[in-house]
């Protein structure tokens, strides 16, 4: 086993295709292919399952990766400390639902750590996708909530994904409005009140389940209903249209101006907003880092 064979097993993993790895190595895809075969026989493991719809880390490659980065960190430590090497680019990534205070938190990372070459990631994106994500450690870090509607669902396929669960904080329903929205000077908003305007929420493709919703109360139906993909896309027609989402009500007015803001939500649930990771893999520096920045980030809205 070699060093050379810990940095190809962690681009693989971080690419999700041999094809692109090789690309980004500047090897060919056979030799790459033939170095992470030579090491599976040696250690009697296999680290990478192939199938028709691709390549993915096995039970035993997700163990194995969280020791390989752990190796390689220190690898390049020693070498920036006694060969005055340059130091290898950063690697982080995260998959969130759609919060601003992720976003901040990423923010943070970055300007506080960011060496003059990194390689980050910031995925808003689908639960369904998160859950996967990390566990295949696409990203070391993912961002969703827990309800009373969700949970039970929510934590078997955690279990089932091997991935477990910590809590930032808890959420009272708020909903999002443009300043504009003529219900933005109340202090409290009933879900009665709600019915003339547009109900905006986000895509969950085929895994399009209530349970996946990443808006609470999914289950209530909606006169007027739109769902899009991105965030920038819901603020700007909630804005244009008047619409509302139901969300954790904390917002960054820094990062996304004070054209929406939130306003309580008359209703007994709450959302439980946490983040996921591997149960089988240690967490980088920068994902400790990050883990940091989200409880600061969460806890003072800017």
């Amino acid at each position: 086993m070699t060093l050379q064979q810990l940095k190809y097993v962690i681009e693989i993993a971080t690419r999700g295709s041999m094809n692109e790895a090789a690309k980004r190595l500047f090897v060919s895809q056979p030799s790459l292919s033939n170095a992470i075969r030579e090491l599976e026989q040696e250690l009697r493991i296999t680290i990478f399952e192939r199938t028709n719809k691709g390549i993915s880390l096995s039970k035993e490659g997700v163990e194995f990766l969280s020791y390989a980065r752990q190796v390689v960190e220190q690898a390049e430590l020693l070498e920036g400390r006694y060969l005055n090497a340059k130091p290898s680019p950063q690697h982080f990534a995260v998959s969130t639902q759609h919060y601003a205070f992720a976003v901040n938190a990423f923010v943070k990372l970055v300007q506080e750590y960011g060496q003059e070459e990194y390689e980050l990631a910031l995925r808003e994106t689908k639960t369904h996708e998160i859950i996967q994500d990390v566990r295949t450690l696409r990203s070391e870090i993912g961002i969703l909530y827990l309800n009373e509607f969700n949970e039970k669902v929510m934590r078997r396929l955690l279990k089932d994904a091997n991935l477990e669960f910590h809590s930032l904080f808890i959420a009272k329903p708020h909903i999002f409005i443009s300043v504009n929205n003529p219900l933005a000077k109340q202090d409290v908003v009933s879900i009665h009140q709600l019915e003339p305007y547009p109900y905006l929420s986000f895509e969950q493709g085929e895994y399009n389940s209530f349970h996946f919703s990443e808006e609470i109360l999914s289950t209530l139906s909606h006169p007027k209903s739109i769902r899009v993909n991105d965030r920038a896309t819901l603020f700007n027609l909630l804005i244009g249209l008047n619409g509302y989402t139901i969300s954790t009500g904390v917002l960054s007015a820094e990062l996304n101006g004070r054209d929406i803001i939130p306003v309580p939500l008359d209703c007994e649930e709450t959302m439980n907003v946490g983040w996921i990771s591997h149960k089988s893999a240690a967490l980088s520096k920068l994902a400790t880092v990050y883990v940091e920045a989200l409880h600061e980030a969460a806890s003072n809205p800017i």
